[in-house]
């Protein structure tokens, strides 16, 4: 990924939304950032170094990121690559009866090849087949993945767990991301969550 360059690198990364709000039907949602050797020299008065575009390429260093964020991306992996406004709210009802429907909304389509989504798809099914999520191969629904553990800026606390994952495997409907803050690592945190809602999942809404 680091070959990719800083500017490639921040260019994908902004094609998939991560910088911008998504617009979620809800307030306090906060922006994303990804850095660059301009606002690295702007804001912390540093150069860009070859290690921080190898810290960028795997979301570490400067880089911040949102739950929803994660959610989004793994989103548009799972379906083949469009991104949809997430939004909570499923219909307004009027006080006169009239019923609102909340319609899909595409922020961005046909900005990455089907061939490349489909390589991140089968990478991340690998997480589950022989990676850091193995303990989710046992699940009668069948699930792909990636884990993280995020650092604290110069911190000596525990790393946040995280985990985003998409089900089942062939055709998705369900996108699910947990962060444990301070929760230590990804695959013994946060993976076994996401197993335990997937398991109610299956039994409960397929």
């Amino acid at each position: 990924m680091a070959g990719l360059g800083v500017n490639k690198l921040g260019e994908y990364y902004r094609k998939f939304n991560m910088e911008e709000k998504t617009g979620i039907d809800i307030p306090g949602e906060k922006n994303g950032l990804i850095p660059d050797p301009k606002w690295k020299e702007e804001n912390k008065n540093e150069q860009w170094y070859l290690g921080d575009t190898y810290h960028m390429s795997i979301g570490q260093g400067d880089v911040l990121s949102t739950p929803l964020h994660v959610a989004l991306w793994t989103a548009t992996i799972a379906n083949g690559g469009t991104i949809y406004q997430p939004h909570i709210v499923k219909k307004i009802i009027e006080k006169n009866g009239n019923v609102k429907e909340i319609m899909p909304k595409i922020i961005r389509e046909n900005f990455v090849s089907f061939g490349s989504v489909d390589i991140v798809r089968r990478a991340m099914r690998e997480t589950v087949l022989s990676g850091s999520a193995k303990s989710l191969g046992h699940l009668p629904i069948t699930n792909a993945g990636k884990t993280g553990t995020s650092q604290h800026s110069g911190s000596e606390e525990d790393h946040h767990a995280w985990y985003t994952s998409f089900a089942p495997y062939e055709n998705p409907e369900i996108v699910i991301t947990v962060l444990v803050e301070e929760g230590g690592g990804g695959s013994t945190i946060a993976v076994p969550i996401v197993g335990e809602i997937l398991e109610w999942y299956y039994h409960n809404k397929m």
